[in-house]
């Protein structure tokens, strides 16, 4: 269980656990068996290899297993973690006894590599074994972060396997930082942890072990950061937390962030916190979220709310409201995937469809297209846009690679991957709420006694056709089942017991109960239909105007290069009232839903700016008259580009009407 808010006093819902749901074909059981195929075996031997990441080297040298120095980025014990939650996972998945040794041997060195005092980050490990003292010098040496993933990590071990060797070394860390928090509220000398993960960390470790002391810890390391001098906004410290109504700063450490205000709102319930997740939630959705869920804009930006001549230059930022650039969008995965896990805490808090709407699109689309279909490279950062030519250069690459130097992102995606089937359903006493669609088959066993399973079959996200058959009752409801009707729905049909009710515009981005007073013979039918929308944004987001998005039930979709003849996508317009025919083909292996259609081809400039007639390369020019041909052209999944070759790729495209 991801996070388990079983009894949590201010949860309305709990996840289901790991083992009691998997997807079993289609569109999530596909990128979950790549994931578990391809993904993890190769981010194992990037951790192992001493030449790219040196992390396990680095463990093995703490351990007394091996010599050297310290070699790798701050940040690569944390990271380790994660992997290992997509490694535990994945054992569970294909029950393979070697994995889960793979695990133990693991997290036997990683026990040895602990000091005796708790401490554990090997950066500073092996710094003090050769004679320096290097703890707590420096926020941004990641020793809290690398601890936080470590405590979650554990929790997930300890839920999946019931062994308690993980856990052990969790909790002596989680004692270490009790002395390190004790010492920072008796002298006043408050660093705010960049990147928080203990925030979640420490909750967890309350909820899976039931000791108080954790719960009253993260409340303090929380409470804390209003103590911090000279706060940055990169941190969101400089203003105390309950004063916070903007999201800004450095994209991950802020969903980081929220995400362990949502925990604790679900322990404790303090409303000011409550007030804080909504208006930084609002903030975030309403005028600085990308079409895609990619948060997170500007590579570097300063604070549009702090001190403009005081030092507050912010790295993966969320910059002003409405600033979201498309061909120098940053969205680094690791804040999508933040954002997935803030909005899944803010779900189980508050059972309402927007919330799992938003983690559905963050999933779906920036998600997926941070790693190639045959899961091999990845995106550390997701652009919108990748331009014929640029006359200046990105500091990140243009297509994904196998290994990046900031490695944070691809072990937090396998493990997103390997524990989405978690994010299909939640549930109270006696209802199960509807998550992400995806052909699935899940074992219930609710507060009032019920205990059946619930199979989901459907070609969702390119079908809106969804069947819920119960069977294996093994004790009987009654259950309500609560369907999740997506914002973009335009009507809805429920079938049950051969009784059909229609529901229109207003239940889109709301929950529909079905009442079953037995599970008997249920058998539940939920019909969406998906629709091509074609998406405008706010007249504020200024590099959209006058263009559009193509949009089909959750997912995003964008053109490349190989989708159309012409010399570059900036002649291509397409045509509102076009029609959209759905087709499958192949693309490196997998079963990829694409539109076909008719669009617009600007005959106007050949696409050398040294033959130009008309100026197109001029910095202003005056406006040319334009012949427009039709010509065919399709579009395909944001989550599936930049596998055919690098080319151009567009999401936001000009329109015309005939």
């Amino acid at each position: 269980m991801l996070t388990d808010t079983r009894n949590s006093r201010y949860a309305k819902l709990c996840g289901t656990g790991g083992k009691d749901v998997r997807w079993t074909n289609g569109f999530w059981r596909d990128a979950v068996a790549s994931c578990a195929k391809s993904m993890v075996p190769q981010l194992e031997h990037m951790f192992e290899a001493k030449e790219i990441s040196h992390v396990v080297e680095n463990f093995r040298i703490c351990a007394g297993e091996a010599e050297g120095d310290f070699d790798g980025t701050f940040f690569g014990d944390g990271d380790f973690y994660k992997w290992m939650e997509s490694e535990l996972y994945s054992a569970v998945l294909l029950k393979d006894p070697e994995r889960f040794q793979r695990l133990r041997a693991y997290i036997s060195l990683i026990g040895k590599a602990q000091q005796p005092d708790g401490y554990l980050s090997t950066k500073q490990i092996i710094a003090a074994m050769h004679g320096e003292s290097a703890r707590n010098k420096d926020i941004n040496e990641f020793e809290v972060y690398n601890m936080g993933h470590l405590f979650t990590s554990a929790c997930l071990y300890k839920r999946m396997t019931g062994e308690d060797s993980f856990l052990d070394i969790a909790r002596k860390a989680a004692g270490y930082l009790a002395n390190l928090y004790d010492q920072a509220e008796k002298t006043g000398n408050v660093q705010t942890a960049v990147c928080p993960s203990h925030y979640m960390g420490l909750i967890e470790l309350y909820r899976t072990t039931g000791d108080e002391s954790y719960l009253e810890l993260a409340e303090k390391s929380i409470r804390l950061r209003d103590s911090v001098v000279d706060g940055m906004d990169d941190n969101q410290d400089r203003i105390p937390l309950k004063e916070h109504k903007k999201i800004i700063g450095h994209a991950v450490r802020a969903t980081y962030l929220y995400a362990g205000v949502a925990d604790l709102y679900a322990e404790k319930g303090d409303p000011d916190y409550l007030r804080v997740l909504h208006d930084v939630w609002h903030n975030m959705v309403s005028t600085k979220m990308y079409i895609t869920g990619g948060i997170g804009a500007l590579y570097n930006g300063t604070s549009p709310y702090g001190n403009f001549f005081k030092d507050q230059k912010i790295h993966q930022a969320f910059g002003y409201e409405y600033q979201l650039p498309n061909v120098t969008a940053y969205n680094e995965t690791c804040a999508s995937i933040g954002l997935v896990m803030w909005a899944y805490r803010m779900f189980l808090v508050e059972p309402r469809a927007e919330y799992m709407d938003i983690l559905e699109r963050a999933m779906l689309n920036t998600n997926l297209a941070a790693v190639s279909l045959d899961g091999k490279r990845y995106f550390y950062e997701n652009m919108l846009r990748r331009a014929k030519k640029l006359e200046y250069e990105l500091i990140w690459p243009l297509t994904r690679s196998e290994y990046i130097l900031s490695y944070c992102c691809p072990p937090n995606l396998a493990r997103v991957i390997m524990e989405s089937a978690e994010y299909a359903y939640a549930v109270s006493e006696d209802s199960v709420y509807t998550g992400m669609y995806g052909e699935n088959q899940a074992h219930f066993h609710l507060a009032n006694g019920a205990d059946f399973v619930m199979t989901q079959t459907t070609d969702y996200p390119y079908d809106g056709n969804i069947r819920l058959q119960i069977s294996d009752i093994k004790k009987d409801g009654p259950v309500t089942l609560m369907l999740r009707i997506p914002g973009w729905a335009e009507r809805a049909e429920v079938t049950c017991h051969g009784r059909t009710e229609t529901y229109g515009k207003e239940s889109a981005g709301s929950y529909l109960p079905v009442a079953l007073s037995s599970l008997e013979d249920a058998e539940i039918v939920l019909s969406i239909p998906m629709k091509t929308r074609n998406t405008i944004a706010n007249p504020m987001v200024e590099e959209d105007t006058a263009q559009i998005a193509i949009e089909r039930g959750p997912l995003v979709f964008c053109m490349e290069q190989p989708d159309v003849e012409t010399e570059s996508l900036d002649q291509i317009w397409l045509d509102p009232s076009a029609e959209y025919q759905l087709r499958f083909e192949q693309i490196d292996g997998r079963r990829i839903g694409v539109l076909e259609t008719t669009a617009f081809q600007r005959k106007i400039w050949n696409g050398n700016p040294e033959t130009d007639p008309e100026g197109a390369s001029n910095l202003y020019r005056t406006l040319p008259k334009a012949e427009f041909e039709p010509v065919d052209a399709r579009m395909v999944p944001y989550f599936a580009w930049d596998n055919r070759g690098v080319g151009e790729m567009r999401i936001w495209m000009p329109y015309r009407t005939r």
